[in-house]
């Protein structure tokens, strides 16, 4: 069965909710809807107006990885061996990934709203997303261990550099099930909140990060990213000529709180 619409975009203000829809799968991941993701995503970045996403799956499931089911009918059909044709070497910063949006690389932030299952490719996308809200009956796992898919969405990377090569190596070799508190104690998932309110959580979550001076804080997520692959000291460097053209913002801040406001860690 193919869902008519499985992606879906909604506009709340300043935030956009990009939902998949396919509940036949819990949101598994065939071609067409991953390039409906990798399209969802580059309207986020293009569009002006929208200053956070939020990354939602529909029917109690973020996303249960690559579709199996659609994997076995091209197996089956003999057009299995054209997958390994594909290409996804660019580096191109709005380039697809195999899961659709994987490649990108925004300038803006996605929260990702974390319900039932985020496993195999649909970790790797919770991965991609700047924060994971999670549910306390969500679960994470490398479950594509058991059937000799690889993770080629960005999991052996970027799982290492948010939790450590420990506890990376131990998800990645064993592809066991990470329930919600243990994610939380590791750095996987950012705030666990209470069954069915993952989605409202992440948008609150993404009000209040669209209400804050935009610039500045792009520039420091843009710092945090992008000094992975750089010397220590030219990472300060750059964090420096991103952050110095900030200053007049720092300044109109510090004019805010002379005048009494945002004191005492208020928001």
């Amino acid at each position: 069965m193919t869902h008519p619409h499985p992606v879906r975009i909604e506009h709340l203000d300043d935030i956009m909710v990009i939902t998949l829809d396919r509940p036949d799968v819990r949101n598994a991941v065939d071609g067409d809807t991953a390039r409906a993701l990798h399209a969802a995503f580059l309207a986020f970045e293009d569009d002006d107006r929208a200053r956070v996403a939020v990354f939602h799956g529909a029917h109690g499931h973020f996303c249960a990885g690559w579709d199996l089911q659609h994997g076995a009918r091209l197996a089956a059909a003999g057009e299995a061996g054209g997958l390994a044709q594909l290409d996804f070497d660019s580096e191109d910063r709005r380039a697809p990934g195999p899961m659709g949006p994987s490649r990108l690389r925004l300038s803006k932030p996605v929260i990702a709203a974390v319900s039932g299952a985020a496993v195999a490719g649909g970790m790797e996308l919770a991965l991609w997303c700047d924060l994971r809200v999670m549910e306390e009956d969500a679960y994470f796992g490398v479950y594509c261990r058991r059937f000799g898919v690889p993770l080629i969405d960005g999991g052996t990377v970027r799982l290492p550099r948010l939790i450590g090569m420990g506890h990376a190596m131990d998800l990645i070799l064993t592809g066991r099930k990470v329930e919600a508190g243990e994610a939380l104690a590791m750095g996987l998932a950012n705030r666990v909140v209470a069954p069915g309110m993952a989605r409202d959580a992440a948008v609150t979550l993404a009000r209040q990060l669209a209400g804050f001076p935009q610039a500045t804080m792009l520039a420091d997520r843009e710092s945090a990213y992008t000094q992975w692959d750089l010397p220590f000291g030219r990472a300060l460097q750059q964090e420096w000529q991103r952050g110095k053209a900030r200053i007049p913002d720092a300044l109109a801040g510090a004019q805010r709180f002379a005048a009494g406001h945002g004191r005492h860690g208020q928001f």
